[in-house]
């Protein structure tokens, strides 16, 4: 046994000397050479040293070799390199971190500084600014005791003598001279060692009445600038000490990190579950999770992917890679074995560039797929969510609502909701279009097709001599149709200008439209891509025309990358290429593939925008939006040209193409494991052509093979049925669904189309046939159609008119553009007999009796009667949510029966008001309010899962299927008197208020980001445009404010002019609604009806009711924003074409009210079905709700205003005269 005396080189330079009898012994264990000696520390008091909180140890496990030096005592002194702040693990310290910010997130503030103190790892230079700032001098020093010492080394020295100089001058400047000695004597002392000259001095200064006569302090000046001087010098020192090295900053970590975490291995331990439940619940994670029912852990929250109540919001970016501290250690690994590999590591570089491997790498974004039930085994990374996806982990906290985007507590789901009714709908081969109702006569080879997305009997069809065209079914009449040809050739490259000098001929290879209709493309087989607008009947307008690639374009697609609408595209020049389709810039290329690129299929799961490609030689890549290449690199079945679609729900991917050989190819992929999970029987084998296909219903595949078309169900391997629509087909023919898959067009081998139609698609082409006005449009499809009762053939027992039962879904409208004032069922083609259609006399629809519409109060067994200040649809369109003046809240949900299948509200079928089982109410905290002078205010969740209200006193967050108060915030006062979500963070919520400020409130953080204030009375509307990226505000004051969502600045504001001749109350609501078009926005004032167009708000329509209808109580878009519906003081209700203004039908009270005269009933609120454009309901001034519908044989509210020789509809009044002259005429 050698003893030596140890020299420790600390961090900070300084050398500690142990002594050798009682600190340390260190055993010879091995002499490579006489100059050279390894040595163990034996000493277990050596491994931790005297201040423990610091976390410095000598680490037992790793023998210490460093060179011996011998002195003239022949002593051996082994000089060792401590690196100190290891008290934990590189994971442990990771972890503290992790908690610091959970506890930071959870306002667990004492907390947080607390264990930043006894950890040391994070120096928070803030909250110690705060304290010295204070003067919280005990605090600051038990602070700073966590990370140095007074005799660490020089600067910590330095550190509290200033601190505790200040303090004992501060007791001076008091004239505390108690106070001052008793610092003296136990704070300064220590210093008297290191310069005792200075502690005389310092001592000195008792024996001054004022310490500011010694000539060093004779600039000192009051206590709060002193303690800004002096902090100034404390944050150099800090900075400059080696303790707090790497402690200053906190490391970068996305929200929610520990909770991200959690959930990713709540999702592994789900993944290990031989039955996973498909809609499990969190009650621990004090134990494992497990599906067992013997478990008393549930599963956790589905994952986003397959979650229906999940929507998106931005993820977080990158996890670090594990390589440094955790199981996996870098080393070679092949591409990921699954499609969710890719997603699961998408800031990894392409493999060939990546220092990490990226089967190594953890994700940086919510796992994208949907998860296997058992780990992959060929690939270790796992697939797991990310931050902020913390739905099953979030506990219910005073003040933060669970995001119902992406922070959504398992427990509190709503148990029902529409997105899962496509699972659990039946369907049968009688559910396909297989009925031959037309032919259209294309004139030349069908290439592509595709269905408008809204205006569902509109066809969209490219060929193969370039021409496109557009074909409305319903009259088979070609609205519009376009040549190929070049706009403008000089902006083309030279070689591109010479090839189309000599042939300027090319075929469509894919036309789409986008998915709001409004835009649509053509990609062609010579470099080129154009975009056409389209508003309806022929008006289709140029947009842009890019030369796009070198060589053929083979497929175009729509994108909304960072809430962008772009193009994609593909060609033979091997390159995929990304679009802005607003001005045509180039924002990507995507290289990669060693073929010509053949389609490419955008997707988004979450708010992670992808694409993947496919090309000739059968590979298969994916992207982001990143440039940093492909994530992916797959073989198609076959290695065939492939096509690739997800299921309209976007929860399955399939993929169906033909190879060289003539072998096709039709299968559904396993996401996770990046595999073909199967392949469906029945294709042929083909010569030349590449099969086409479609899905739709969430359940059918289809496919144009061997002259007809063939169908699956998604879910069985074997061929379901086949048509080969009366013959006629091509050998592949192409084929497209509309969205609604009620209709399918097919290519014919004649250069055709062939429409094939279900029961539903059948009575929508007659609905849209025998729409009013339309005898010009019978007789011009009649020169095309053979000489039968109808296109459908006889149909004997037809009744005349379609019933409102047999209609299909109603489909919402298309987007209006440029003023265009069609709604989908004014959407037609030319007249042909324009004298006829103007003789006809149109009239003011009037409904006064109430078997001229449906109508339900609902019932009520309350006894309470209080007026309904707000009324509310669920987005589901199955419930009715009512706010009374009384501060409670009445819920009336519809269930599913034969009478009702699809369980919507309707005036058909008596609700339920419903209630839970504990009978208790959703009422609003009313502190001292009266509740009659208070303004209610409410804001349901995108889910219909919770609802925020108020009604004068606190703002209260409402579980809707418990009916319990999960938090209440903002106390009064001002009292809130509007609430709105914003679009794409509910946490993130408007508040408008009583004092004219508009508060923009974190739920979460329980915290006001930004007051805006540019009102002068109480805010009474609120409303986001989540593509204009603004909040419009509306106030007491008749007042519009235009604010942007990004900074929160003012853009602009507008004054209502109200008419002279009208008076208006002095607080007048003024309410504000987007138009689905997210630009025009709608005014409500008790005085007119305006529509403004944002962001610059140009007035571009007023309408001011008639003096005998009294005044505008409210009024509220219709679902497709086709109408406006209005109610008034007499009780009447006003259906408005939104258009153009024009009043078309007038409801009054004794349609649905019963009579009495002694009661004076009249509607407070109006509220528009979320999903059917005709229905509404009423919220009472006696507490009572009635749902209004049209009959069945009509179907509206009346029919539009006949459009005049000028081309519009009639002026909109501009003048309260004016408007009582039109609308009295109308009578």
């Amino acid at each position: 046994m050698v003893r030596v005396k140890i020299n420790v080189v600390e961090e900070d330079g300084r050398v500690n000397s142990t002594n050798p009898q009682q600190r340390s012994t260190a055993t010879q264990t091995h002499l490579a050479y006489p100059q050279q000696r390894s040595w163990s520390c034996q000493n277990e008091n050596y491994r931790f040293m005297r201040n423990n909180k610091r976390g410095r140890r000598w680490s037992p496990f790793l023998p210490v070799t460093l060179p011996m030096r011998n002195n003239k005592h022949n002593e051996y002194y082994l000089t060792v390199a401590c690196s100190f702040g290891k008290a934990m693990s590189s994971l442990s310290r990771e972890l503290v971190f992790l908690i610091l910010q959970f506890l930071d997130e959870e306002k667990f503030k004492e907390s947080v500084h607390r264990l930043e103190q006894e950890s040391g790892f994070f120096f928070n230079m803030r909250y110690f600014e705060e304290m010295v700032t204070n003067g919280d001098w005990d605090e600051v020093e038990k602070y700073l005791s966590g990370f140095t010492k007074v005799d660490d080394n020089r600067y910590s020295m330095k550190i509290f003598f200033e601190i505790r100089k200040q303090k004992y001058l501060e007791a001076l400047d008091k004239k505390d001279r108690a106070k001052a000695v008793e610092i003296l004597v136990k704070d300064l002392k220590v210093f008297s060692a290191f310069n005792e000259d200075l502690f005389k001095e310092i001592t000195q200064l008792l024996t001054l009445d004022n310490f500011r006569d010694n000539e060093q302090l004779s600039k000192y000046g009051d206590t709060k600038s002193a303690r800004g001087i002096m902090l100034g010098e404390l944050k150099k020192l800090i900075e400059a000490n080696p303790l707090f090295r790497d402690k200053l900053n906190f490391p970068t970590l996305k929200n929610s990190r520990l909770r991200t975490l959690i959930n990713q291995s709540l999702n592994w331990q789900h993944q290990l579950c031989k039955n996973p439940k498909p809609n499990p619940d969190i009650k621990t994670l004090f134990v494992d999770h497990s599906c067992g029912q013997s478990q008393p852990n549930g599963a956790h929250a589905p994952s986003m992917v397959t979650n229906p109540f999940m929507g998106s919001i931005p993820k977080p970016a990158g996890f670090p890679p594990p390589g440094a501290h955790g199981p996996f250690q870098p080393a070679s690994a092949p591409l990921p074995s699954s499609l969710a590999g890719w997603m699961a590591n998408p800031s990894v570089p392409h493999p060939s560039v990546s220092s990490v491997p990226i089967g190594f790498s953890l994700p940086n974004n919510a796992a994208l797929l949907k998860r296997p039930r058992t780990p992959p085994t060929t690939n270790p990374a796992v697939d797991y969510q990310t931050a902020d996806s913390e739905h099953a982990l979030k506990r219910t906290r005073t003040f933060g609502i669970p995001d119902e985007v992406n922070h959504m507590p398992v427990n509190m789901l709503p148990v029902g909701y529409m997105g899962q009714s496509h699972g659990q709908s039946s369907y049968s081969s009688n559910d396909l279009p297989k009925t031959v109702v037309m032919t259209l006569n294309q004139g030349s080879v069908v290439k592509s097709m595709d269905f408008h997305p809204i205006q569902q009997i509109l066809l969209l069809v490219g060929t193969s001599n370039g021409d496109i065209m557009i074909w409305e079914l319903s009259s088979m009449e070609k609205l519009a149709h376009r040549n190929f040809k070049i706009w403008d050739i000089n902006v083309f490259t030279m070689p591109l200008q010479a090839s189309l000098t000599k042939d300027n001929t090319a075929l469509v290879n894919r036309v789409t439209w986008s998915p709001d209709g409004t835009l649509f493309g053509v990609a062609f087989s010579k470099h080129i891509v154009q975009i056409y607008s389209y508003h309806g009947d022929d008006d289709l307008k140029n947009h842009l025309e890019i030369e796009a690639h070198v060589g053929s374009v083979n497929d175009l697609a729509f994108s909304y990358p960072n809430k962008q609408l772009c193009i994609v595209t593909c060609g033979e020049d091997r390159l995929i290429k990304v679009w802005d389709a607003v001005t045509g810039a180039k924002q990507h290329t995507f290289e990669g593939h060693e073929a010509p690129v053949y389609s490419v299929c955008p997707h988004v799961k979450e708010t992670i925008q992808f694409i993947f490609s496919t090309a000739t030689d059968g590979k298969i890549k994916a992207w982001l939006y990143d440039n940093m290449g492909p994530r992916v690199d797959y073989d198609a079945p076959g290695h065939s040209s492939t096509s690739m679609a997800y299921s309209a729900d976007g929860t399955r991917l399939f993929s169906c193409g033909t190879n060289k050989e003539g072998d096709s190819f039709i299968v559904e992929w396993n996401e996770s494991e990046g595999a073909v999970k199967r392949t469906y029987n029945g294709l042929g084998k083909r010569s030349v052509e590449v099969v086409q296909f479609d899905t739709t219903k969430n359940h059918f595949l289809a496919a144009g093979d061997e002259f007809m078309v063939k169908f699956w169900d998604m879910d069985n391997v074997t061929l379901l049925t086949t048509t080969d629509a009366d013959g006629g087909l091509q050998a592949s023919p192409c084929i497209r669904f509309n969205k609604e898959g009620i209709l399918m067009a097919v290519s014919t081998i004649e250069n055709g189309i062939k429409i094939l139609a279900n029961q539903d698609g059948i009575r929508l082409l007659r609905a849209m046939e025998s729409r009013p006005f339309d005898a010009s449009r019978a007789a011009s499809a009649s020169m095309v159609k053979t000489p039968s009762m109808s296109m459908f053939g006889a149909a004997p027992n037809t009744p005349a008119g379609p019933s409102i039962m047999d209609r299909v879904t109603p489909m919402p409208p298309m987007v209006v553009m440029n003023g265009d004032n069609r709604s989908p069922i004014d959407v037609k083609p030319r007249i042909v007999d324009e004298a006829m259609e103007k003789s006809r006399t149109w009239k003011l629809t009037e409904i006064t009796e109430p078997t001229q519409c449906r109508s339900l109060r609902l019932p009520d067994n309350t006894s309470s009667a209080m007026r309904v200040s707000r009324l509310i649809y669920t987005n589901s369109g199955l419930s009715i949510l009512a706010l009374a003046a009384n501060a409670v809240h009445k819920l009336w949900k519809w269930q599913r029966s034969d009478r009702n299948s699809t369980g919507k509200a309707t005036a058909n079928v008596i609700p339920q008001l419903w209630q839970p089982t504990s009978g208790i109410l959703m009422t609003n905290d009313i502190s001292d309010t009266n509740p009659e002078d208070a303004v209610p205010c409410f804001a349901l969740s995108k889910n219909d899962s919770y609802v925020m209200s108020a009604s004068g006193g606190k703002i209260s967050l409402f579980n809707m299927m418990t009916f319990k108060t999960m938090t209440t915030f903002m106390v009064p006062p001002p009292a809130a008197t509007i609430l709105a979500f914003h679009p794409q963070d509910n946490n993130i919520i408007a508040i408008g208020m009583e004092d004219s400020s508009i508060h923009i409130y974190n739920v979460r953080v329980d915290e006001i980001k930004t007051k805006l204030k540019g009102h002068h009375k109480r805010i009474t509307g609120l409303a986001f445009s989540n593509v204009l990226n603004v909040l419009v505000s509306s106030g007491a004051d008749s007042q519009l404010c235009i604010w942007s969502t990004n900074g929160w600045e003012k853009q602009t504001s507008k004054q209502l002019q109200i008419p002279a001749e009208r008076v208006a109350s002095p607080l007048a609501d003024t309410r504000v609604q987007f138009h689905q078009d997210q630009t025009n926005l709608l005014a409500v004032h008790e005085t007119q009806i305006a529509v403004f167009e944002a962001p610059k708000l140009e007035s571009t329509k007023q309408w001011f009711p008639p003096e005998t209808s009294g005044l505008i109580t409210h009024a509220t878009y219709s679902c497709d924003s086709q109408s406006i519906f209005v109610c008034f003081e007499d009780a009447s209700v006003g259906v408005l074409t939104s258009s153009t203004l024009r009043l078309r039908c007038r409801i009054t009270s004794t349609s649905y009210l019963p009579t009495n005269p002694n009661l004076r009933v009249h509607p407070l609120v109006i509220a528009a079905h979320p999903s059917e454009p005709d229905q509404f309901a009423l919220g009472l001034s006696d507490g009572g709700v009635c749902v209004l519908e049209p009959l069945e044989p009509e179907g509206k509210w009346g029919t539009s205003p006949p459009t005049l020789e000028n081309g519009g509809a009639g002026p909109s009044s501009t003048t309260p005269a004016a408007a009582s002259t039109t609308d009295q005429s109308q009578r």
